[in-house]
């Protein structure tokens, strides 16, 4: 039995790991819960994995405090935004494995992490990631040419900028195929999140960037694909349910059999027979400028992508808080970029502060653009 821990177990990862652990009650112990604004909800989850008042944290410190005394074996990593890189760390560091859903850990620390990660320490829970995970399995890494990250294009695929001009955040939350918080569906929209995603795979496979392609895959049924040296291409198929990848992080790679998931009559089984068309096509970079945007700031590595984090961050709260239009949020995070002078990667204390300059520097950015 494995003794888990939960960061954010409020959200939506969350709350559909803990179904995965409700199922097999025999694999899994839960050790302790992490949540923010639903705290009846967090006293509830509490409550019923017998859970202590020491075993639950509501901020930054009780986490901190939870990742070093929980002894897990595992801790899935679900919190939202910058605030989730310090856990990932205190995990590594404290010898548990890390199913890490948590995309900004990696974005803003990615450097910091594999220096502190032993092989196989890092679990991919994101649905793209976990495919290329899959597809990897008995491979030779050496043979990898191209890894292929598919794209659903998010609320606003096919828009062009005049409409875009005029979005509003709640038809940017209308996301066609995906029921995700609030933050990374806006994310979702500007095609941010699939930047940040490049940097992802970037850090979690080992791949340069000029060997990580996105295509845009409107159906979501491939969560990605891997090309090989010989020019065999393997792709992951799948229902766009997140209890499948939750769980496959989670089990480290050993697959369910399909009536042992949660609900699992909820969960679509593939008919290729039925399935249709699928579809595949070119992002749209020069609508959706967030994205190369974000490879960019990849690329370049140090301590851009902290400010390519932290200036989406709160352009992305702006815009959802009506403050900012839609196409403020690239305005924002290129100014900061542009203004921001780079640094190699060192310490976490070097990323707070970077971190903060590029939250304060968003905010006036925004007040400029109100």
């Amino acid at each position: 039995m494995k003794r888990l821990l939960i960061l954010g177990s409020t959200g939506s990862i969350g709350k559909q790991a803990l179904a995965v652990v409700r199922a097999h009650p025999q694999d899994f112990q839960v050790v302790g819960l992490s949540g923010h604004r639903q705290a009846k909800l967090l006293a509830a989850q509490a409550q019923e994995f017998g859970l202590d008042d020491r075993q639950v944290a509501t901020d930054g410190e009780g986490i901190a405090r939870l990742v070093q005394g929980a002894r897990a074996d595992v801790v899935l990593n679900a919190l939202v935004g910058y605030a989730g890189l310090t856990p990932s760390l205190l995990a590594l560091r404290a010898g548990a494995d890390l199913a890490i859903a948590n995309k900004e850990s990696l974005v803003v620390g990615g450097e910091l992490l594999l220096k502190q990660a032993s092989p196989g320490q890092l679990l991919p829970v994101d649905s793209e990631h976990s495919a290329i995970w899959q597809c990897l399995q008995g491979e030779d890494r050496a043979s990898v040419r191209t890894l292929w990250i598919t794209c659903s294009g998010g609320a606003f695929r096919g828009w062009t900028r005049a409409q875009l001009a005029q979005a509003t955040a709640a038809q940017a939350l209308r996301h066609p195929t995906w029921q995700m918080g609030a933050k990374i569906t806006i994310d979702s929209a500007t095609l941010m999140n699939k930047g940040f995603e490049v940097i992802e795979a970037h850090h979690l496979f080992q791949v340069p960037y000029e060997r990580i392609k996105v295509v845009l895959h409107p159906q979501s049924v491939v969560h990605s694909a891997v090309e090989f040296a010989d020019g065999a291409i393997k792709a992951q198929l799948g229902s766009p349910d997140m209890r499948l990848p939750i769980a496959y992080a989670l089990y480290q790679g050993k697959r369910l059999p399909l009536s042992e998931y949660p609900g699992s009559d909820q969960v679509t089984q593939l008919d290729l027979t039925r399935l249709g068309d699928l579809q595949f096509g070119p992002i749209d970079c020069a609508t959706f400028a967030c994205f190369e945007l974000a490879v960019a700031a990849g690329r370049s590595g140090g301590t851009m992508p902290c400010v390519l984090n932290a200036a989406g961050e709160a352009a992305n709260l702006a815009f959802r808080e009506g403050r900012l239009d839609f196409l403020g949020i690239e305005q924002v995070v290129r100014s900061a970029l542009t203004a921001h002078r780079r640094a190699d990667l060192s310490s976490l204390e070097q990323l707070d502060q970077v971190d903060a300059w590029a939250r304060a520097f968003a905010e006036e950015e925004i007040a400029r653009l109100a």
